[in-house]
This record gives C-alpha cells, sequence and structure tokens, in this order.
C-alpha cells in the first residue's frame, strides 16, 4: 500500500509495516523538486524501491515540476533503473552513502 502521509511525506508499507519512504519539496529554483528516499534495513519484497520511485513521479508537486533531484542509497541499482526507465537525461553521482540523481521529468500531454 502506498500512502501520503501529508503533502511531503509519501510511505510505502505492507501488512501495516513501512517499508520504504520519501519526502517531497519543492526548491527555491523554478521547475525542480528535491526527493529524499529511504528503505527500511533487511529483506524487502520484489518492486518495493520501483514502487517508492513510481510513488514520488505521482506526486502533485513532481507533477508540476520539469526536473527532479532525489537523494537515495548509494548501492541502491533498483531505485536508478526505475528512474532512468521513467525520466529523461538522468545523471547520478556518489556523495558519502548517498547517490544524487538528477533527472529531467517526462510528462504526458
Amino acid at each position: 500500500m502506498t500512502r501520503f502521509d501529508d503533502d511531503s511525506t509519501i510511505q510505502i508499507e505492507a501488512d501495516g509495516q513501512k517499508l520504504a519512504s520519501a519526502e517531497v519539496h519543492p526548491t527555491d529554483t523554478a521547475g525542480l523538486v528535491h526527493s529524499d528516499l529511504h528503505v527500511e534495513s533487511g529483506p524487502l519484497p520484489v518492486g518495493t524501491r520501483s514502487r517508492l520511485v513510481d510513488a514520488v513521479l505521482a506526486h502533485p508537486e513532481v507533477d508540476h515540476a520539469d526536473r527532479l533531484l532525489a537523494t537515495m542509497p548509494l548501492g541502491d541499482t533498483e531505485m536508478l533503473a526505475r528512474v532512468r526507465e521513467r525520466c529523461e537525461d538522468v545523471e547520478a553521482h556518489a556523495a558519502g552513502a548517498t547517490k544524487i540523481v538528477e533527472a529531467r521529468l517526462e510528462h504526458e500531454v
């Protein structure tokens, strides 16, 4: 289940347990939105990370933006792969234990 806790927080849950979460925030830069993506430690159901990215991209703040700046765990390849599937001009680089991902958002016409 995907739940929007408030205007800026997304949670992916199963059986009442939080599996992953993200926060979405507008920035001072026009057309740019920022999101911090987190997953709980331990084994997760297949596709949890992709579902989190999909939920972020469905968020109203993201829907109105042109670009996304996302932070996610450095070693998480599933989230990065999903961003690459759903967005254009994706660039990623490491910053300590975090991966910073910048992407141009595709909007359906």
